[in-house]
């Protein structure tokens, strides 16, 4: 079988839009010559920022989110607003959640959150040569600003306290570019 090979959408029904995102049904027929019938969550895309003090300090969030059954350690991240780049939306996110602005945002590369139903894309970043401005949370937002040395966060990440996807990608690889001179 050729892995090039794309699955060819047979037939297409959106069957849910909201604020935040759509669900398509999708009857396809896979690479292999399979048919199925697919639910794909179809997202603006995201950024999300790792703020780096020079001292290796991290500023992260601890945010309610319920679907996740409460607080949770995360670095900055929104959605793409309509016709907005990922740099711009990392500086704003970087703005409105912890109340600092970049001097510098250092590209980490785009993740794929779950593949297995989702089209989002996370484009990661590090911001460097920070300076306070008013922090703008949004009236759904329930965030509390931490601080800590990188190596902290990614000892969480290891016993489990950072469950968080992207916040993972972030942490390991800032501490990835750290390591090879590069930030």
């Amino acid at each position: 079988m050729d892995q090039r090979k794309q699955a060819q959408v047979l037939e297409c029904r959106r069957v849910y839009s909201g604020k935040l995102l759509e669900i398509d049904l999708e009857r396809l027929r896979l690479p292999n010559g399979a048919e199925t019938t697919l639910e794909i969550i179809r997202h603006p895309g995201a950024a999300a920022v790792v703020p780096l003090r020079p001292d290796g300090t991290v500023v992260m969030i601890r945010q309610y989110r319920s679907a996740a059954g409460g607080y949770i350690f995360e670095i900055p991240a929104g959605k793409l607003d309509p016709g907005e780049g990922p740099e711009t939306c990392a500086h704003r996110e970087l703005q409105e959640e912890v109340g600092l602005r970049t001097g510098k945002l250092h590209p980490l590369g785009p993740i794929h959150t779950t593949p297995g139903f989702t089209d989002e894309r996370i484009w990661l970043y590090v911001a460097t040569d920070l300076a306070p401005v008013p922090q703008m949370l949004e009236e759904d937002e329930v965030i509390e600003v931490v601080e800590m040395s990188l190596h902290e966060a990614l000892e969480k990440v290891v016993n489990g306290d950072i469950t968080d996807s992207k916040t993972i990608c972030g942490l390991l690889r800032t501490d990835q570019e750290r390591r090879a001179g590069r930030l």
